[in-house]
């Protein structure tokens, strides 16, 4: 029997050293949200992926604080919250273990299989997944604080992209955040990258990127290939500012770049913007506006608390301190006892 050939692998698995520089999350759900939520909780993992927990369960008994505490052993740096009052549904996305936290209000969102439904030919690969997304911000140069930090959180929550080294194969999926002027709001979309063939007719692109047709009801290829020569292929434009040449695969070749939405899509709001994880001091708020002598007494009242969780924090660590020591002295005196008994027979 002839030996199975193995390939051999010739991309550099990245080290512990890179590998904890890439950010992670944990995204779930706070509280009852209800199914759709629920499946929105799930796409939006997708996104996210392959740098977070896909299958992460969340238990009513779960209070943050659990999850701030397992996040430092797992090397989580964000959080992606999503709960549900009577009026709306809100996302919380918070920088752990210190924050911001930036509260947003989803007005509205389509699941991923909505979106997929609305296509012809909906195209979607777990391929797509096995790397991060490519983040485009878009007009998010406003004045204002709040949008230096949301800018900032929002590029942090994804690996960062190194020009000389990417290979344009990588690039499996964009994920677009525009804020709108206008209404004030922020419009999330989720797209594959697709990459094809410019100048030539779709029987073309079959064989060169597929497998081999079926030529048994043709004379000749040609006719195979002149079938469908006079239709044109409506989803893929093949002007200039569509095509680009990649360099990865073969040189001086060009290709037409296609984004298909793949979902989830959102509509979202900024409402508050907090110092710490899901509290703290409120540096920006979208309907609360506060005087200098209202702020100055909000910051003492947040240095006041701070106070206290640290000299809680301080005295909890004494009394662990004090158990550790009595522990160890017992287990001295029972050594005692025991040396004295071996002594006595």
């Amino acid at each position: 029997m002839a030996k199975r050939k193995r390939k051999t692998r010739t991309h550099i698995a990245p080290t512990e050293e890179e590998m904890d520089k890439i950010p992670k999350s944990f995204v779930m759900r706070s509280g009852i949200v209800g199914r759709s939520v629920t499946a929105l909780v799930r796409d939006v993992r997708r996104i996210f992926e392959p740098h977070t927990a896909s299958h992460l369960r969340e238990r009513r008994s779960n209070r943050l604080k659990d999850f701030v505490m397992v996040a430092g052993q797992l090397g989580v740096t964000h959080f992606v919250i999503f709960s549900r009052t009577e009026k709306n549904v809100n996302l919380r996305i918070c920088r752990v273990p210190r924050g911001p936290t930036l509260t947003f209000r989803v007005v509205e969102y389509a699941l991923a299989k909505d979106c997929l439904a609305l296509q012809r030919n909906p195209k979607t690969s777990d391929t797509e997944y096995r790397t991060s997304p490519l983040i485009v911000l878009n007009n998010f140069q406003q004045p204002g604080k709040e949008f230096k930090v949301m800018t900032a959180m929002l590029q942090n929550m994804f690996p960062s992209i190194d020009v000389q080294t990417m290979q344009l194969s990588q690039a499996k999926r964009v994920l677009l955040f525009n804020y709108n002027e206008d209404t004030q709001q922020i419009d999330v979309r989720h797209y594959s990258i697709g990459v094809k063939a410019t100048g030539v007719s779709k029987s073309i692109k079959r064989v060169v990127n597929t497998d081999l047709p079926n030529l048994g009801d043709f004379e000749d290829i040609s006719d195979y290939i002149l079938k469908e020569a006079i239709v044109s292929e409506s989803d893929v434009e093949d002007g200039p500012e569509s095509t680009v040449t990649l360099p990865d695969q073969r040189r001086n070749e060009q290709r037409a770049v296609r984004l298909c939405e793949i979902g989830p899509r959102m509509t979202l709001e900024l409402v508050k913007v907090e110092n710490g994880v899901c509290g703290g001091e409120v540096l920006y708020h979208r309907y609360v506006k506060k005087t200098k002598r209202e702020r100055k007494e909000n910051e003492e009242r947040a240095a006041k608390k701070a106070k206290i969780l640290k000299e809680k924090e301080e005295a909890r660590a004494l009394r662990e301190k004090e158990k550790e020591e009595e522990a160890s002295k017992e287990e001295e005196a029972t050594d005692e006892d025991e040396e004295d008994d071996e002594d006595e027979a």
